[in-house]
């Protein structure tokens, strides 16, 4: 009677327990990050009789929570990607409606200005026009200062997010780090503390969120933590911090770095997924590299403009001054460096000017140049002095002081360069419509030449010399410089421009022997003559940039279809993202989450056999009564 009074109690203490856990399975049925948990029944050891072992009845031997490493990091792994271009994402399409809006937008903000000077040309001593030009060039150097200006906000914005996201990184981390050591002790006594599992696990599914975490499970129960390359965040129960620091050349722009008992180690680069990664991506990506471009499209704008004005005249009769105002190259010293050394840099032209950053470093008793966007070493020539300065992508960079080894600089040939544009040029009749020089046909010239267009190369050298072009021949051609009587002789392409004294005549057509032309200072300013105004127009086309590969207008049109696709192809891929985070979520779910209608015949079933325990017991009682009776 004893047995089996024994053996219906343990079973009815196995069936409790397990409605016991089918109860709190349904009732967190919704909770977020739960894991469904499951009673093991294990058959208790059997009593040995004559007949053989006796079964002792069951016990509850472990509650266990539905867990899968695989799907879980799936999970992880596509959150991270998906907050990652999602973040890329939202910063980039800021950027991409700035630039591309079709009223305010660079393309169209250029166009305005174009038109200006085409409007210029076409009424040339037009004092409204003029004026009209000026008035769009104002408007063109305010609004590329106001993308400037808002780009270094959205700048300003994202280092507060960084920071914000770091905080809560460590705040997630820290929590970890307080689970671990609870579960390690609750593991000790054998049994899994399924609570704090899933309590760990959502806080790291939170992390991932954040940034791309790696796990690694430890014998204790305890959960090491990786962030970046590899880098510890949670090292069982101790949780290393992350910390913003100021960029080594750049105090505005925050780097991350881990620090640990051994030390502080600079992860920035390291860093990758999650919102912290999008946010590093998107300045990298994003937000620096249009501020450069834009940065040099301003640099060409005013040098195009301000040398063509240079090649012009006024309404006065003077030669034409410049119209903008350009920042000068960015240079940031590093905050380690321990020199007196100084730098200073100029921009030599526009065909080698990049939007590209430089780190200048001393090491081993030299200067080297470094591209920092390519991560490749620059060739310099000269010798860094005011009298030999080093010549390298589209810079003139001389070094003064005394500098120590390591000490740096980074260079920014472009990005201080919108934040300084503005018009100078207050008077319309400032505008240099028309050539300083002008060319004219041999009244006896027999052949088909015709004069294409004449302009300085040099205003800055220009003497004011007249000069006749006299040919021999259809291909051959002696300069004559009139007022000193050198000559200088050539041979004749249609087509290919003839330069001489600073200036350059271009022909189209065959020339006949005894053909000539002439090329002197204009000396009507206010006579109609466009030609000046007609050259600008003709600079924003004009394959000024990146190695004679690129016009102004190529340039712009590039950055925004750049910035374009940078955001279309972040909203894809965390769109994608997304959807493989959704599959992924519903897989773990439907492997480790509640099933009401499971739970629902497990509860029946639990509930019978619990039924059944109690029809034993109580028969076993009845038995044991009607035993005493009968020996009584």
């Amino acid at each position: 009677m004893a047995d089996l009074l024994s053996t219906s109690v343990s079973g009815l203490l196995a069936f409790q327990q397990a409605l016991d856990v089918t109860s709190n399975n349904i009732s967190n049925s919704a909770t977020p990050g739960y894991s469904v948990e499951n009673a093991n029944l294990a058959e208790q050891p059997g009593q040995f009789t004559g007949a053989g072992y006796m079964g002792s009845g069951v016990a509850v031997q472990s509650v266990s929570r539905a867990y899968s490493a695989q799907l879980t990091q799936q999970v992880r792994t596509s959150q991270s990607s998906y907050s990652s271009f999602n973040t890329l994402a939202t910063q980039a399409q800021q950027v991409d409606n700035m630039l591309s809006d079709s009223s305010t937008g660079l393309a169209a903000s250029l166009q305005n200005f174009v038109n200006a000077l085409q409007t210029v040309s076409t009424s040339p001593t037009s004092t409204s026009a003029r004026q009209a030009l000026l008035s769009q060039g104002t408007a063109l150097a305010q609004q590329l200062q106001n993308y400037d200006s808002q780009i270094a906000q959205y700048g300003s914005q994202l280092e507060s997010q960084i920071t914000s996201d770091v905080s809560q990184i460590n705040t997630l981390s820290s929590n970890i780090a307080t689970l671990n050591q609870q579960i390690a002790g609750a593991t000790a006594s054998g049994q899994s503390p399924n609570q704090l599992l899933d309590q760990r696990s959502t806080l790291i599914d939170k992390l991932s969120k954040y940034v791309s975490v790696q796990t690694v499970s430890q014998p204790n129960g305890m959960m090491d933590v990786y962030v970046g390359s590899g880098q510890a965040l949670v090292s069982g129960g101790v949780a290393q911090q992350l910390t913003t620091a100021p960029n080594t050349y750049n105090p505005t722009e925050l780097g991350i770095s881990l620090k640990s008992s051994t030390g502080t180690t600079d992860i920035t680069s390291a860093i990758s997924g999650g919102e912290l990664g999008g946010l590093l991506s998107a300045r990298s990506q994003v937000l620096d590299p249009t501020q450069n471009a834009l940065g040099r499209i301003s640099v060409a704008v005013a040098t195009l403009v301000n040398n063509q004005q240079a090649a012009g005249m006024t309404l006065n009769g003077t030669p034409g001054q410049p119209m903008f105002t350009v920042g000068g190259v960015q240079i940031l010293s590093s905050s380690a460096n321990a020199g007196t050394a100084s730098v200073s840099a100029t921009r030599t032209g526009l065909s080698n000017l990049t939007t590209d950053n430089y780190k200048l470093q001393y090491a081993g008793g030299s200067w080297s140049l470094t591209d920092l966007t390519t991560g490749q070493p620059v060739a310099m020539t000269g010798s860094g002095t005011t009298a030999s300065p080093f010549q390298a992508a589209g810079m003139s960079l001389t070094v003064s002081g005394t500098p120590s080894a390591n000490d740096s600089f980074r260079i920014s040939p472009t990005a201080g360069a919108t934040a300084g544009l503005s018009m100078q040029l207050t008077d319309p009749s400032q505008v240099a419509a028309a050539s300083r020089v002008q060319a004219s046909a041999g009244s006896t010239n027999t052949g088909t030449a015709t004069i294409g267009s004449v302009s300085l190369t040099n205003p800055a050298g220009y003497s004011g010399n007249s000069y006749t072009i006299a040919f021999s021949g259809p291909s051959a051609y002696t300069v004559t410089n009139s007022a000193t009587g050198a000559t200088s002789t050539g041979t004749y392409t249609s087509g290919t421009p003839i330069t001489f004294g600073n200036q350059q005549l271009t022909l189209t057509g065959t020339p006949a022997a005894g053909d000539s032309f002439t090329v002197q200072p204009n000396t009507t300013a206010n006579t109609g003559d466009n030609s000046n105004m007609l050259a600008m127009i003709n600079g924003f086309s004009a394959k000024s940039l990146a190695g004679g590969t690129a016009s102004v207008n190529d340039a712009t049109t590039n950055l925004i279809s750049q910035v374009g696709v940078l955001t279309q192809q972040a909203q894809n891929n965390a769109s994608a993202q997304q959807s493989v985070n959704q599959a992924a979520t519903t897989a773990r779910s439907n492997a480790t989450g509640v099933n009401l209608d499971q739970q629902a015949a497990d509860m029946l079933r639990y509930q019978q056999a619990y039924q059944a325990m109690a029809q034993v017991i109580s028969m076993s009682s009845k038995m044991f009564d009607s035993l005493i009776q009968a020996v009584g």
